[in-house]
């Protein structure tokens, strides 16, 4: 079954709503790893997805799913769970914020026509009850992002390996060099997606080569990038 996926910037700084609709036949898209955690709807249920380190793809029958992607690092304290206990997990909002709550808003939730805007209006009121993201590591995204070596982005936060791989976890699910290639491999697939030769993705990307670049793919995403991009 294939998806007709849309998306659009939340009112919430740095998160994205979207939405994943079945439209025909054809092989399901796996979900990719990105560094983000995302609060969903699908078909009644409340549910989150916790940081991913390999491909997911959705099982049972086709569903409707909105859901609020949330910037890298920002979703354990609007949560109110540390990021490496939902790694490669997809749990029940019951789970972590009490089958009481989760009751309230379902009904809210089948009251009305829009589930994605409705995640996201609970994704700002919980923001708003929540303390605000941790601003070092805010810094630690954008220069992954921008490929800057981890040492010396560390260095340049005033802080230790030690420290630095602690309040990963909490924030990513994972350690500082995974968020990299994680970080890189989107960088990647950007470049690719606009027609970028693969050779020339892996130097602008940050990978040694290609073959380099082919294995990352193969183990994060599950598949070869031809076939990811086709």
């Amino acid at each position: 079954m294939s998806y007709v996926y849309e998306e659009r910037a939340s009112r919430l700084p740095g998160a994205t709503v979207w939405t994943n609709t079945p439209a025909g036949s054809g092989d399901a898209r796996p979900v990719l790893p990105d560094g983000c955690m995302d609060l969903l709807w699908s078909e009644g249920r409340l549910l989150v997805a916790g940081p991913d380190t390999r491909p997911h793809v959705p099982e049972g029958a086709p569903a409707h799913w909105a859901g609020v992607r949330f910037h890298p690092g920002t979703a354990p304290a609007l949560l109110g769970v540390p990021a490496h206990e939902l790694r490669d997990r997809r749990v029940e909002l019951a789970d972590l914020w009490g089958a009481a709550e989760v009751r309230r808003l379902t009904a809210r939730f089948d009251a009305v026509a829009d589930p994605a805007t409705a995640l996201e209006e609970v994704a700002l009121e919980r923001a708003a009850r929540s303390d605000p993201p941790d601003k070092l590591l805010g810094g630690l995204v954008t220069a992954l992002r921008a490929g800057r070596p981890v040492a010396r982005t560390a260095d340049e936060l005033g802080l230790s390996a030690r420290q630095l791989h602690r309040r990963s976890l909490t924030a990513f699910g994972y350690g500082p060099k995974t968020l990299a290639r994680i970080l890189r491999l989107q960088r990647a697939l950007a470049l690719a997606r606009k027609g970028m030769p693969f050779a020339e993705t892996a130097t602008r990307a940050g990978y040694a080569d290609q073959a380099h670049l082919a294995r990352d793919v193969r183990e994060l995403a599950g598949m070869p990038l031809g076939k990811l991009l086709g």
